[in-house]
Parts: C-alpha cells; structure tokens; sequence
C-alpha cells in the first residue's frame, strides 16, 4: 500500500499517533515524495516551538479573548490527554487545527507572537490615587518603630493602609487617626506575629474622620504603650 500525500497524516506521524504499519508506510512516501519530506521538517520545526510552551498555558489555553480556534485546539487537547485510545483521532483534528492557526496567522499563541506585526497586548494599568491623598514616613527615635502610612480621603472619611516595621512579636496593637483637635478614632488593630516582627506589617483600615482633619497616624498596644506616631502633611 502506498501512502497518499495528505498532511494530516503528516502531522500524526509527527506527533507518534500512527500504528506501526501506518509509520512503515510514511517511511516509505517519504523516502520518494520530497514534498512531503519538505512538509515533516516544517511540522518538526513547529513541534520543536510547542514544546517551549509551559505547562501551565496548556492547563490554561490561551488568554481571555484570544483567537478562538487556539482556545478550541486546547480544549480538545485537555479532553484527550490520557485518552490512548482516541490519540490518532486527536493527531489528526487537533494537530491539523493548530498547523492550520500557524500556517493561516493566528497572530498569538499563549502570548508567543508569530508576527512582528502583532500588537503587544495591552499591560494592564493601575488607577491613581485620588485627589488628597496623603503619604507620610516616621521612625520613633526610642522605640525604633517605623511607619509609612497612605491617607486616602472619602466622603468625610479616610481609608489608611500602614507599612509598619520594629513592633516585637506577640504585641497587641492599634492603630488610631488622630484629628487635629485631639480626637481619635481606632483604623484598626491586630497581633503582630512572628513574620510581622521580622519583615513587617501591612494593614488596611478606615477611620470617621474628615481628610481635611487628620494631624497623625499613631500605633500603640492595648496598654497605652505608643510605639510610633507619624504626622500626616496638611
């Protein structure tokens, strides 16, 4: 039997989904068909380029949005992975839509561009700040403790988020907004843990006060104990 040129075929032999006859005979259209032969070096070539593929994009397909038949491709990978049985029937669809994506100009695979005219996806951008916020830094001379605190104003309150280094494990804290009358309202409280003790704390809290009013950010434990206090810049 002499094996027909057919590129479907092709790619199953590359992919080791044919039986041993089926691979005896290809060895054979191979050796007196150079357009074939041509065809498995491009095929090679390809499967070389998939295998740089992590894992994990395999797992997870292509990004949200992303060409369709990639994501249908991949599917149909995960339902057949483990399937011995259906491997030929997988070679031949699967292998043949992605030989078809590339060949075609899919554009992107699994974030690999096959095009210098492809555009870059877009990085994904952080809001600002609003207007009014407020960041502030202070080490207490005796206690060693430091704080960088953010204020960040709402509608006649704050949100704070606090990077606090030097407190000693085991510590019960606080942390109180202070208003420029004296008043102080509590943002939050926790426990500082081991890691806290070595690396840091970072905490988010909230406090009624209005950003307009805030004088100072202060940490302290349950028994009065201050150990760093941070004055906010009007």
């Amino acid at each position: 039997m002499t094996t027909r040129h057919d590129p479907q075929l092709l790619g199953a032999y590359v992919l080791g989904a044919l039986d041993e006859q089926e691979v005896r005979e290809m060895d054979e259209h191979l050796a007196s068909c150079p357009d074939c032969a041509r065809e498995l070096g491009e095929l090679r070539d390809m499967e070389a380029f998939l295998g740089e593929v992590p894992p994990e994009a395999m797992l997870d397909g292509p990004p949200e949005g992303g060409d369709l038949l990639l994501q249908r491709t991949l599917r149909q990978v995960r339902s057949e992975r483990g399937g011995v049985a259906r491997r030929r029937q997988f070679a031949l669809g699967a292998a043949a839509a992605v030989v078809a994506a590339l060949v075609l100009g899919a554009g992107v695979f699994v974030g690999k561009a096959t095009s210098p005219d492809v555009t870059a996806l877009p990085t994904p951008t952080v809001a600002p700040d609003p207007a009014g916020t407020r960041l502030a830094t202070f080490t207490d001379p005796l206690t060693k403790a430091s704080m960088t605190v953010k204020v960040v104003p709402a509608a006649g309150w704050v949100r704070t988020n606090m990077a606090i280094n030097g407190i000693p494990e085991g510590e019960k804290c606080r942390i109180f907004v202070v208003a420029k009358d004296g008043s102080r309202q509590e943002a939050g409280s926790w426990v500082v843990s081991k890691k806290g003790a070595a690396e840091g704390t970072n905490l988010d809290g909230s406090a009624l006060v209005d950003p307009k009013d805030v004088k100072s950010v202060v940490v302290e434990n349950f028994a009065g104990k201050k150990f760093v206090e941070v004055p906010v810049p009007a």
